[in-house]
């Protein structure tokens, strides 16, 4: 059997969830798996080597100092999941333009979320994981 350019690579043997993650992206029909792969990479970018990628709730997610964030492709969009029942709120004017639920930023299967919204959403909750831990 071929290997993948993951597994080439050794990063699946770093973090075995990664295999998980890119099962589960090649999965996805176009163009959502385009928009998530772009929200993926803003994430990455966001969050630094110490984050892992994994599977969590079904779903490709990371993980820095507990549950970070998520993302997910469903059949009319795509969504956000920051992990924190309050960050949605707090960021209130910055995700106005969004359809949110508790604890979901959705999006369109077609147009990902701004780079800087991103960042700025994973950056908060890595300042919130931090803090649980120390407290």
């Amino acid at each position: 059997m071929k290997k993948s350019r993951l597994e080439e690579s050794g990063k699946a043997a770093e973090n075995p969830g990664l295999a998980a993650v890119e099962e589960y992206l090649a999965a996805v029909p176009e163009p959502a798996r385009t928009t998530l792969g772009k929200v993926r990479a803003a994430i990455r970018a966001a969050a630094g080597p110490e984050a892992t990628e994994g599977i969590s709730y079904g779903m490709p997610a990371f993980r820095y100092k507990g549950a970070l964030v998520g993302y997910a492709a469903f059949k009319q969009h795509c969504s956000f999941f920051p992990m924190s029942a309050t960050l949605l709120d707090e960021f209130a004017e910055d995700v106005k333009l969004y359809r949110t639920s508790k604890g979901t930023l959705q999006f369109g299967l077609d147009k990902a979320l701004p780079a800087g919204l991103v960042k700025k959403l994973v950056k908060a909750r890595m300042v919130e994981n931090a803090g649980k831990k120390k407290g």
